[in-house]
């Protein structure tokens, strides 16, 4: 097995730690920390570099997409949702069930919920962007104070045509 990696980065709406490899980031999850406990040194992997920096783009509204080398791991049917997460565009909201009807299993709602809890690479795969039926916030591994300001801060910037 590879060597894990963790470097913090500290975000506009808290701490994000960030996990991975030599060859990719495996997890981007907010933490309640207020402090960096793992900081970047020599050993640090390129990827895990990249997503910081990344990260960095996407909170000051100059990145709306990520390139940097991540892996997921899950079911096929978490795999599958979480692939569909992806296609929601950026500063733009689908419901649980738009999802499920992505994906070719309308009734799914609530398995679809699931798995968008169990997502591990936070605003990459956006499962931010994912609301009720009626148009309400609805869970966010990170509370949904964080998930109300990635959302604002999407559309904001949107509107100011600065978030391409």
């Amino acid at each position: 097995m590879s060597r894990l990696y963790i470097i913090d980065y500290q975000s506009p709406i808290g701490m994000v730690e960030i996990q991975g490899t030599d060859q990719a980031v495996y997890s981007i999850l907010f933490s309640e920390r207020d402090q960096i406990v793992n900081a970047i040194h020599d050993e640090t992997p390129q990827a895990l570099k990249l997503c910081r920096d990344q990260l960095d783009e996407y909170f000051k509204g100059t990145r709306t997409e990520f390139t940097f080398p991540y892996i997921y791991e899950g079911t096929e049917f978490q795999k599958t949702v979480w692939n569909s997460l992806k296609t929601v565009p950026y500063a733009q909201t689908w419901s649980y069930k738009d999802i499920a009807v992505s994906i070719g299993n309308e009734k799914a709602i609530r398995a679809v919920g699931s798995a968008n809890g169990k997502n591990k690479l936070s605003i990459v795969i956006p499962c931010h962007r994912i609301i009720g039926t009626n148009g309400k916030l609805t869970g966010y591994a990170g509370g949904l104070w964080r998930k109300e300001w990635l959302l604002k801060h999407e559309q904001r910037l949107r509107k100011e045509g600065t978030g391409v």
